[in-house]
């Protein structure tokens, strides 16, 4: 059974790329949509989403961030207003050019982000430094024209949260920038279980129209990088295109500061490629759908269902993720599907469990099993989520770190990434040494390593300005 169930999925190791693939439609994540490049989004993955949905509105607020929403189409005009920005997004854009079956006066964009039309909006509400500093988010879709999608990775359409904000001055918009990276470094951490480098971004991987770009970036199985959040500086730039001025203390009118930051659905696929392994998806007990699954055996004699629902009943009410499998499925046909769907806790109850006063609990993260006695069990649960939690965080940081390598020369940064590493490497600041980086190794800068300590460049020789994270990425 194990073999035929193993067989579903590609290797992870020999084809990672359509192990991914695999998992993601067998586990009922994801479709692909009829558009070339979109997703439909099904309900397990979509839970995931709210899972994660629900925990940062619990960060957002406590930074004093508040929800709203924003239109899904742009006036053409708007995107052309920051000169940097369209530029960035230009190739991406899909534009609105007829409805109602006439011809539009200005093309509309399908955002692609909402920097224009928020700065737009906040041009209008801003008027005092007493109405500062102003700080919202957007739950939303956006739409990116994408050449080579792979679901949720890179699709033509996505969801995703931004906020923005706006602040009197320079200092509290850079100091908001670092503060809401945090956030997500922290996030990852503790709901993810997932490690993450963070930094500055090089000018020729930030955000278009930023002054500047943080980034967070993911080390997955296969040791490519994927960026799972952004946090953009933007200083005046767009507060000067779109009007956001404000009368200060002095009576003198002065442009706002903003920035805005990011994470995607992008996160999902995070999920899996960090912590999945040849039996499917290994989920976050934080924002998995079914925290506990638990699977009756002889389900059809007298009292096991009957404790089962008992049992479940009990750790509904300690807030736990739960759900019973009275399918007509043969126990072990339901132990290899919730495997593969990555429940974090599976639970046998059968009669001699009952009588004993006990029951069978199995890990996916270790695939250990342990008999846990059903008295106290919403107790033990937890604090096995808990535990499954930081076991999975740990075991993804020490890959991590095992995989971090340091180069001198290109030669070894090539050998680096070739092994499946990131790689620190020292850099000039020339764009030319970072465009040679990419054209040699295939990798590109991820973020800069916050402790500077190579002293020559990767490229050419000359001395570091900056230590930086290089690797492969999606």
């Amino acid at each position: 059974m194990e073999k035929q169930f193993v067989a579903q999925i590609a290797d992870i190791e020999s084809d990672f790329p359509q192990w991914y693939t695999d998992v993601v439609v067998k586990t009922k994540l994801v479709d692909y949509g009829p558009v070339k490049g979109t997703m439909v989004i099904r309900p397990y993955g979509y839970a995931i989403w709210e899972n994660i949905q629900n925990e940062f509105n619990t960060r957002f607020q406590a930074a004093n961030y508040e929800n709203a929403y924003f239109p899904l189409l742009i006036p053409m005009s708007f995107m052309t207003k920051e000169a940097e920005h369209v530029e960035g997004f230009a190739p991406e854009v899909a534009v609105v050019t007829h409805a109602g079956g006439e011809k539009l006066q200005e093309p509309l964009c399908v955002r692609p982000t909402s920097e224009t039309i928020i700065g737009t909006m906040f041009g209008k509400w801003v008027e005092s430094w007493r109405d500062l500093p102003v700080r919202m988010n957007q739950w939303a879709n956006v739409m990116r024209w994408e050449k080579t999608t792979r679901p949720f990775l890179r699709t033509s359409e996505f969801l995703w949260q931004e906020g923005h904000s706006v602040f009197a001055t320079a200092e509290e918009a850079e100091e908001e920038t670092q503060k809401m990276l945090s956030v997500y470094e922290e996030f990852a951490k503790t709901c993810l279980a997932m490690p993450v480098l963070t930094g500055l971004k090089t000018e020729k991987e930030k955000f278009a129209g930023a002054v500047a770009t943080y980034g967070m970036e993911a080390m997955m199985h296969d040791g490519k990088s994927l960026q799972s959040g952004t946090s953009h500086y933007l200083g005046q730039n767009f507060s000067k295109a779109f009007d956001i001025k404000f009368t200060d203390k002095d009576g003198a009118q002065k442009y706002g500061y903003t920035m805005s930051f990011g994470v995607s659905t992008r996160l999902i696929g995070a999920i899996i490629m960090t912590h999945g392994d040849q039996r499917g998806l290994v989920l976050p007990p934080v924002v998995a759908p079914v925290q506990a699954v638990i699977v009756p055996i002889a389900m059809k004699k007298e009292g096991v269902l009957e404790a089962c629902e008992a049992l479940s009943a009990r750790l509904k009410a300690a807030g736990i993720r739960v759900k019973i499998d009275d399918s007509d499925n043969s126990p072990g046909w339901k132990f290899n599907e919730w495997e593969m769907k990555g429940v974090p806790i599976r639970i046998e109850l059968g009669p001699r469990d009952i009588e004993a006063g006990k029951m069978l609990v199995c890990r996916r993260d270790t695939l250990e099993k342990q008999e846990i006695e059903l008295k106290n069990a919403e107790i033990k649960i937890e604090a096995l989520l808990d535990e499954i939690s930081e076991n999975m965080y740990k075991r993804a940081k020490a890959r991590m770190n095992d995989r971090i390598v340091d180069a001198e020369t290109l030669e070894e940064l090539l050998d680096g990434v070739n092994k499946g590493n990131f790689v620190r490497a020292g850099w000039c600041g020339c764009r030319a040494c970072e465009d040679k980086v990419k054209e040699f190794a295939q990798a590109t800068s991820r973020v800069m390593d916050k402790k500077h300590t190579a002293k020559t460049c990767v490229t050419c020789g000359k001395q570091a300005k900056h230590t930086v994270f290089f690797a492969r990425a999606y």
